[in-house]
């Protein structure tokens, strides 16, 4: 071995030194928090109190709650509305705004700026603009000689409320990421195509959805992901009301846990939460071949 090669081996332990701060990091508020949970959820535990192991008791009771299938039913329904829609809008909004048009920048950043917001800031401000009686919406409504709406009271009206302050919330930031994937594809797919006489819709059709493929599938399994677990932009606008039609699965699991103490059960179903989400993001993974084109 040459002198070279010993400094090179030498020089190997390097890049793990970097890694290792963010590493006792994650296993400290993470990895460690994780584990805890895994095993508080076989065990009944008031949060103060010796936890007592029951065995799968905790999962047995939360599968014959029908409380839980509600919350399942009802979160599973606004993820299925969110996704496609914020993926349509964030898609859309990324293939305009790589167009040559004047000010394509500040849109981009007026776009991203609802991401800049916390969840409980953005929740509190819409919560104050979907008032019935002293909403800004409901007053530019009586202006133009409309009943007031209850975006809030209203069942119907208040996951409509939550659907679209969510998609306004985070489809900036979806949209960044398409921009990047539009960027990306190289301009002689789209020359090849106009040699064969393909228009704008043939062009977006033909060449920028396969190519954009793998993207779309990571965009997809970020919004599953984070829409599935969502609670903070949700409570702070709605606290999971009226009647709790806009109470979802974390939240259920938050008011299980702090709210009744029973920390088990709470552990239980965070446990259930980490499962599904793992199941159809597997799924998805495997329905679209990984992602290739």
């Amino acid at each position: 071995m040459d002198e070279g090669e010993n400094m090179k081996s030498d020089r190997a332990w390097i890049p793990y030194a970097f890694l290792l701060p963010n590493m006792l990091i994650f296993g400290i508020f993470v990895g460690l928090p994780a584990i805890y949970g895994i095993f508080y959820a076989f065990t009944e535990w008031d949060g103060i109190s010796t936890p007592i192991f029951v065995g799968i008791e905790n999962f047995r009771t939360i599968l014959s709650d029908s409380e839980f299938w509600t919350m399942l039913l009802r979160t599973s329904v606004y993820v299925a509305i969110v996704v496609p829609l914020t993926v349509v809008c964030a898609l859309g909004l990324a293939w305009l705004l790589t167009r040559e048009i004047k000010g394509s920048n500040i849109f981009r950043a007026i776009f991203f700026l609802p991401v800049m917001i916390s969840f409980i800031v953005a929740g509190l401000m819409w919560n104050w603009i979907l008032q019935t009686d002293t909403g800004l919406i409901n007053y530019l409504l009586t202006v133009i000689g409309i009943e007031p709406v209850g975006w809030l009271s209203n069942p119907i009206f208040a996951n409509i409320s939550v659907i679209v302050v969510t998609v306004w919330n985070r489809v900036g930031f979806f949209m960044l990421i398409f921009i990047a994937g539009l960027q990306s594809i190289s301009k002689s797919y789209y020359e090849a195509a106009e040699i064969d006489g393909a228009n704008n819709w043939n062009k977006f059709r033909l060449v920028t959805i396969p190519l954009l493929r793998p993207i779309t599938l990571l965009v997809v399994i970020l919004c599953f992901i984070e829409f599935f677990k969502t609670f903070a932009l949700v409570v702070s606008l709605t606290g999971g009301g009226p009647i709790n039609a806009t109470r979802y699965f974390v939240q259920y699991t938050y008011d299980t846990g702090f709210g009744l103490g029973e920390f088990g059960m709470g552990s239980a179903l965070s446990l259930i939460l980490f499962v599904i989400m793992a199941v159809i993001t597997l799924i998805q993974w495997k329905v679209s071949n990984g992602g290739r084109v």
